[in-house]
């Protein structure tokens, strides 16, 4: 398999995962080192190595990018045992072609200026790396492998971890 095949097959497995969660948790960091989080919104459709959400440019969020591109991104989804960590490379970006491709009404509720709302940023993430945790056993196969590790003293193997490179090759 070509590295361009493997990097298509990451980007539509991530994108499984995470096109319906929409909610992410974004860190970032402090000017004092420390991170923070904050929920954000995914927009659109489609994957193609890179997540966009708006922000405020006025948002603390937008002044820690500006000195520090770096983000984490959370996304989370305990009732199907699904957690996604995603590392990338942040930008607020002006392309109001882009906005008005992925505007929406939940947008309209934060921006009610619309695409034209001077406060509107438009985040670009770039993917760099992005692993999730995944099990898809029965919740009651699961509590059964949890009892048993706890007498048997041998850990319970929780689902699947899988790791994937979103790096160019």
């Amino acid at each position: 398999m070509e590295d361009s095949d493997r990097i298509s097959d990451d980007h539509r497995e991530l994108w499984e995962r995470i096109e319906d969660v929409r909610v992410a948790m974004m860190t970032t960091a402090e000017t004092d080192g420390s991170l923070r989080s904050r929920p954000m919104w995914t927009q659109g459709d489609d994957f193609d190595g890179t997540l966009w959400f708006f922000i405020s440019k006025q948002a603390s969020a937008a002044q820690a990018l500006a000195r520090d591109p770096r983000v984490g991104l959370s996304y989370g989804s305990p009732d199907k045992d699904l957690y996604v960590s995603v590392q990338g490379r942040g930008e607020l970006v002006d392309d109001r072609v882009k906005a008005r491709e992925l505007w929406n009404t939940f947008a309209e509720a934060w921006f009610p200026g619309g695409v034209d709302d001077p406060h509107l940023g438009l985040l670009r993430v770039d993917v760099e790396e992005a692993e999730y945790w995944e099990d898809k056993k029965p919740k009651v196969l699961q509590f059964a492998e949890i009892v048993l590790g706890a007498v048997t003293g041998k850990p319970p193997k929780s689902g699947e971890k899988r790791e994937l490179d979103f790096d160019e090759a």
